[in-house]
């Protein structure tokens, strides 16, 4: 029976692409039998006439990933908006029943997988007559728990607290908070301790900032997932899907 974590951020641009590619490089660099997994992606890259999906591209190369795009990433879009908005202005709805071919597909090959969201854990995926669907909505439909990946700076407090509060609030069990951009400096430590406080909620990783991201950038985050996680942990954080 596999078993996954689904990793959400606590706003767009946190980081959680680097962060999840962290994680699936400590799993598979492990001899785990390790995918990643991310229903929809906006903002491709345009390589030729073809559509890349950017941090589906970047995890895969992190950890060493040999997994067809379109099984690990069903939906790309061109346009750099939510999900539903690049559907619409796509004409390229998201199918549901199609996301959950692909995670089944997964499933019966892999023992875990560590599935990604897009933004923040009320992102839109789907907009119709039917209603919103959110990640929110995503992850208890693939029945999942969650990580969450915040900032250290100013406002993560709020942010992160309001992201607990909300996800706990849709019955979606948390494992625990990664805190990315971390610097051993007062304000970080700080602002860790009041995560803690406020959400009860433990913090099981510390991922550095990455200086001159850019330069060599699989080799920095394989370095500093190596320095801010621990094996273990990361299965301890798996429940059977």
């Amino acid at each position: 029976m596999a078993k996954g974590v689904f990793v959400v951020g606590t706003d767009t641009d946190v980081g959680k692409t680097i962060v999840t590619a962290g994680l699936m490089h400590t799993l598979r660099s492990n001899g785990y039998n390790a995918t990643y997994f991310k229903a929809a992606l906006s903002g491709a890259l345009e390589i030729g006439n073809k559509l890349i999906p950017g941090d589906t591209k970047l995890v895969s190369e992190v950890s060493k990933l040999e997994e067809a795009y379109e099984n690990i990433t069903p939906y790309i879009y061109r346009e750099a908006v939510s999900p539903h908005l690049a559907a619409k202005l796509e004409n390229n709805p998201m199918d549901l029943d199609i996301v959950k071919d692909k995670y089944l597909y997964l499933k019966n090959k892999y023992d875990f997988i560590v599935a990604e969201g897009s933004g923040g854990i009320i992102c839109p995926l789907i907009d119709d007559e039917r209603g919103v669907y959110t990640i929110g909505n995503l992850i208890k439909d693939l029945n999942m728990s969650a990580i969450i990946v915040a900032r250290a700076g100013v406002g993560t407090i709020n942010h992160s607290v309001l992201t607990v509060k909300y996800i706990e609030s849709l019955g979606i069990k948390i494992k625990g908070i990664i805190i990315n951009n971390y610097k051993e400096e007062l304000p970080y430590d700080d602002n860790i301790k009041m995560i803690e406080k406020f959400t009860k909620t433990p913090i099981i990783g510390k991922f550095k900032t990455i200086e001159n991201l850019e330069n060599n950038k699989i080799e920095s985050i394989r370095r500093n997932s190596e320095k801010a996680f621990r094996v273990q942990k990361i299965i301890e954080c798996m429940e059977e899907l």
